[in-house]
């Protein structure tokens, strides 16, 4: 066979192993959304950088109280930052989060005219604010595909299903994006963040009961233990 045909039929096979993968997780998770409650970009925003090393569940158990608080970029500006550090204290890294919020709240208010910016090149401005929160964000406020969103569960599943061999996000992400249709890309972080909740954990993956299982090299490997 020629080496040429051998690898556009390696590349037809991936191809469609990928549409398997996005047409499973469709029907496995079609309402998947960003769990991170929040009311407006802004919340978003603060409840995306106090995710960072800490659970969603946690954050949501925070952020009531915090938005009752300081609901609004003015209002969070003005915060006091001791009494900011004690309300998201239980997310951890609370002392660099609540410096981040207050200097990212005086940007938008001082810069944007108190309005979170809709592009990655203004959101990474923002004390805090990496391309992952950036991509949250975006995706999820404004509905704007900029890139995938890359947490430990996209991170983790990505590994596992053979679709990139990095370990550094941001070419994780690149990975994806080359193999992920644009259009993809926000619904398609939100289901493999729900399937590696429920399914795909770190410890003990359920590949008996994975959708995923017959086009995971991971699945395959494992799907009978």
């Amino acid at each position: 066979m020629c080496p040429r045909d051998s690898a556009a039929r390696k590349k037809a096979k991936e191809e469609h192993r990928i549409v398997e993968i996005l047409r499973s997780l469709d029907e496995e998770y079609a309402d998947a959304e960003c769990a991170l409650h929040h009311d407006s970009p802004f919340q978003l925003l603060v409840a995306t950088i106090l995710s960072a090393q800490c659970t969603d569940v946690r954050v949501n158990m925070v952020t009531p109280h915090l938005f009752q608080r300081y609901g609004t970029p003015r209002e969070m500006a003005r915060a006091d930052e001791q009494e900011l550090q004690e309300i998201i204290r239980s997310t951890g890294f609370f002392r660099n989060k609540a410096k981040n919020l207050i200097g990212a709240s005086r940007r938008i208010v001082e810069t944007f005219e108190e309005r979170v910016p809709a592009s990655m090149e203004e959101l990474l401005q923002l004390p805090g604010v990496a391309r992952k929160t950036a991509n949250v964000v975006l995706g999820t406020a404004f509905g704007i595909s900029t890139g995938v969103v890359v947490d430990t569960h996209v991170k983790r599943l990505s590994h596992r299903l053979g679709m990139t061999t990095h370990t550094d996000p941001n070419k994780v992400e690149k990975d994806l994006m080359g193999q992920i249709p644009r259009d993809r890309w926000i619904g398609f972080s939100h289901q493999l963040i729900h399937h590696g909740r429920r399914v795909c954990n770190s410890r003990k993956p359920k590949c008996y009961a994975c959708v995923l299982a017959d086009v995971c090299p991971y699945g395959q490997q494992n799907g009978q233990q």
